[in-house]
C-alpha cells in the first residue's frame, strides 16, 4: 500500500502533472460557477484538448475539471441560488439564506473546509477499500437499487418545510415531468403532444436554472428595487465556533455520500439530497433548516465530494461508471487504450495510483484558492441589482443552451423560470420538484428491472435481506430522530413540573395579609409603600387616613409591600 502510495506521488508531483492538475481544477471552479454546465459538460468539451497529453496527465486535469466543478457549483448555489450542477441543489436551500443574511462568506468557507475533509477522508478510503467495496457492490441488484430510490424519495419530508402536503405535491409534479418523452423501459413515447422537441424529455438541469435563477430574478424585481447586501467583513469570515458546529454534519455527510457514491450509477445529486435529509432529520438544529442552518450546507458539500471520489470505485474497479461524469471519464480511458476493471490496479498501477494521489494534490489546491477567496466571491452580492439580474439571465440562458444545444431549450427555460415566480409567490418548495425530475427516471428503471427480475413481484423488495435492511435503516431515520425529540421534550416539561413548585418557594413568599382595617396593619406597610417595592391594588376604597408623614392619600388604593 505504502509502496503504491510512493509510486502514486512521484507520478502526480512532476511539473508537468502539477501544473495540468493546478489548470484542471480552476477551469473546473469557473465552469461550476456557470449555470447549466457542471462537470460533465465540463470534461466532455475539454476531453478533445487532451488528445496530445500522455494518459495519466490528461486523467489527472480531466479529474481536477470534475471536483474543480464541484465547489464551483457551490459559489453560483450561495451567492444567485443557482445551483451550477444538480448535486448542488440541497446547497441553495440553506446557503443562499446565509447569503441573504450576510453570511455568504461563511457558507463558501464552510462549503470549502467540508469539501476538503470529504475529499481527504473518502480518498483514503478509496485507497484502502476500492476493491473490496466494489466486490461489495456487485450485491445490489435491481431490487436493492429501487429500495436506494426509495430512501431519496422519501427524503421529500425534509425538504417540503412545514407544508407535506405541498412537497408531496410539487414532488409528484417532477415525477410526471421525468416521463416526458421516450420511456426507457418501453419503445413509445409519452406525452409530447405530437411536439419532436419533447420526444427526448425534459432536462432536468435546465428546469432546475429556470425554476431557481430566472424564477428567483423574476421574484426579486416582482418585489421591488432591493439594495445590495451590505455585510460586514467579520461576518463573512469562518470562525471555530462555526466549524465545531458543522463538524458531526460534515462527518456524517462525508459517510453518507461515500457510501452511496460507491454504487454505480448512484451519482453525487443523489448522495448530496440523502445526505441532508439525513441531517435535518437528527440534527438538534432541525427547526432552522431551510432559514440557514450551516450545517445543512455542510452536510450537502461533504457528500457531494465524497460521492465525487466514491465513484471512481466502480469505475476503476468494475468499468461501471459511477455517475454522468464518471462515464464520460470512462470513455476517456477507452479512447487512451486502457480498460477499467478488476485488472486495472495490476496492469496499469502508475496510471492509477498517480491519478488517485492526485486527487489529494487536487483538493488542497482547492482549499487554497477557495478558502481564502470565499469572502472575496461573496462581494458579488455587493453589485446593484441592475447589473447582477442581467447577467445571471445572460449565464442562465448560456448554460440552458449549452445543455441541449438548441432552441427550445430557452422555451422550457422561460416557462420553468415563470413557474418557478409563482412556486415563490405561493411558498411551494422548489426542492421537491428538482427531486422528483432526478430520481424519476432511476426510479422508473430499476422499477421496470425489478418487475422483469421477479416476474412481476414487487415485494421481493421485502425478502432481498439487503435491500430490507435499507429500508429498516431508511425508516429509522426517517421516524426515530422524531420519536427522540418528542421523548426529550416529555421528560423536560416532567423535570420542569416537578422543580416548579421548589422553585417558587425559593424565589419568592407569599404576601402577608394586611387587613385595611386597622390602621395599626397600614402604618407598619408604610414605610415599604414609601419606598415602591411593589404595588397591590384594592378593590376596596377604605375611607382617608394619616399616614406616618401627616399626609392625606389622593387616591383610593393603598400602596403596601408583600416582603420587609
Amino acid at each position: 500500500m505504502i509502496e503504491n502510495l510512493l509510486l502514486g506521488f512521484q507520478t502526480s508531483l512532476t511539473p508537468d502533472n502539477l501544473l495540468w492538475c493546478f489548470i484542471g481544477v480552476l477551469l473546473g471552479t469557473v465552469i461550476g460557477m456557470l449555470p447549466g454546465l457542471g462537470a460533465t459538460t465540463g470534461v466532455a468539451i475539454l476531453l478533445p484538448l487532451t488528445l496530445t497529453m500522455e494518459p495519466v496527465t490528461a486523467l489527472i486535469m480531466l479529474a481536477g475539471i470534475y471536483y474543480g466543478c464541484q465547489y464551483g457549483g457551490t459559489i453560483a448555489a450561495v451567492l444567485i441560488a443557482t445551483p451550477g450542477d444538480a448535486s448542488a441543489v440541497a446547497t441553495v436551500i440553506d446557503g443562499y439564506s446565509l447569503a441573504r443574511k450576510g453570511k455568504a462568506g461563511k457558507a463558501l468557507a464552510i462549503a470549502a473546509i467540508g469539501s476538503f475533509f470529504a475529499a481527504i477522508v473518502s480518498l483514503i478510503l478509496l485507497c484502502l477499500v476500492a476493491a473490496p467495496i466494489a466486490q461489495f457492490a456487485l450485491r445490489f441488484g435491481p431490487a436493492e437499487m429501487l429500495a436506494i430510490m426509495i430512501m431519496g424519495l422519501l427524503t421529500i419530508i425534509s425538504f417540503s418545510g412545514d407544508n407535506l402536503a405541498k412537497g408531496l405535491m410539487m414532488a409528484g409534479i417532477g415525477l410526471v415531468l421525468s416521463t416526458v418523452g421516450m420511456s426507457s423501459a418501453f419503445a413509445a413515447s409519452r406525452f409530447t403532444f405530437g411536439s419532436v422537441s419533447l420526444l427526448g424529455g425534459i432536462d432536468f438541469v435546465v428546469v432546475m436554472i429556470g425554476v431557481f435563477a430566472i424564477g428567483e430574478v423574476v421574484s426579486q424585481i416582482g418585489a421591488g428595487t432591493a439594495k445590495p447586501i451590505r455585510a460586514r467583513m467579520r461576518d463573512m469570515v469562518i470562525k471555530p465556533s462555526d466549524i465545531k458546529q458543522a463538524f458531526p454534519a460534515i462527518t456524517r455527510g462525508t459517510g453518507l455520500g461515500f457510501v452511496l457514491g460507491c454504487l454505480p450509477g448512484a451519482g453525487s445529486t443523489l448522495a448530496s439530497l440523502v445526505a441532508y435529509g439525513a441531517e435535518k432529520q437528527v440534527s438538534k438544529n432541525s427547526r432552522n433548516f431551510g432559514k440557514g442552518a450551516i450545517e445543512g450546507v455542510a452536510a450537502s458539500e461533504s457528500a457531494n465530494n465524497a460521492a465525487a471520489n466514491a465513484n471512481f470505485v466502480p469505475t476503476l474497479a468494475l468499468g461501471v461508471p459511477g455517475g454522468t461524469t464518471t462515464a464520460v471519464l470512462l470513455g476517456a480511458f477507452v479512447m487512451y487504450g486502457i480498460q477499467p476493471g478488476p485488472l486495472l490496479f495490476e496492469n496499469q498501477p502508475t496510471l492509477v495510483w498517480g491519478l488517485l494521489t492526485s486527487f489529494f494534490i487536487g483538493n488542497v489546491i482547492l482549499l487554497i484558492l477557495n478558502l481564502p477567496m470565499a469572502p472575496v466571491f461573496a462581494q458579488v452580492l455587493r453589485l446593484p441589482y441592475s447589473y447582477l439580474y442581467p447577467l445571471i439571465i445572460f449565464f442562465s440562458m448560456f448554460g440552458a443552451f449549452a445543455v441541449e444545444n438548441g432552441v427550445f431549450a430557452l422555451t422550457v427555460l422561460f416557462v420553468a423560470g415563470l413557474a418557478g415566480f409563482f412556486i415563490k409567490k405561493y411558498n411551494y418548495p422548489t426542492a421537491p420538484l428538482i427531486l422528483g425530475m432526478v430520481l424519476g427516471p432511476m426510479v422508473e428503471r430499476y422499477l421496470v428491472q425489478t418487475s422483469a427480475f421477479s416476474q412481476g413481484d414487487l415485494t421481493i423488495v421485502f425478502r432481498q435481506p439487503l435491500a430490507l435492511t435499507i429500508l429498516g435503516i431508511t425508516l429509522a431515520i426517517m421516524v426515530v430522530p422524531g420519536l427522540l425529540k418528542r421523548f426529550s421534550r416529555k421528560s423536560s416539561r416532567k423535570s420542569a413540573a416537578a422543580q416548579a413548585p421548589a422553585e417558587v418557594t425559593s424565589a419568592e413568599e407569599p404576601a402577608p395579609s394586611v387587613d385595611l382595617a386597622q390602621p395599626a396593619a397600614v402604618e407598619e406597610h408604610a414605610g415599604s409603600a414609601a419606598r415602591g417595592t411593589r404595588a397591590l391594588d384594592t378593590t376596596t376604597t377604605p375611607p382617608p387616613r394619616l399616614t406616618p408623614s401627616g399626609d392625606i392619600p389622593q387616591s383610593g388604593s393603598t400602596t403596601i409591600n408583600s416582603k420587609e
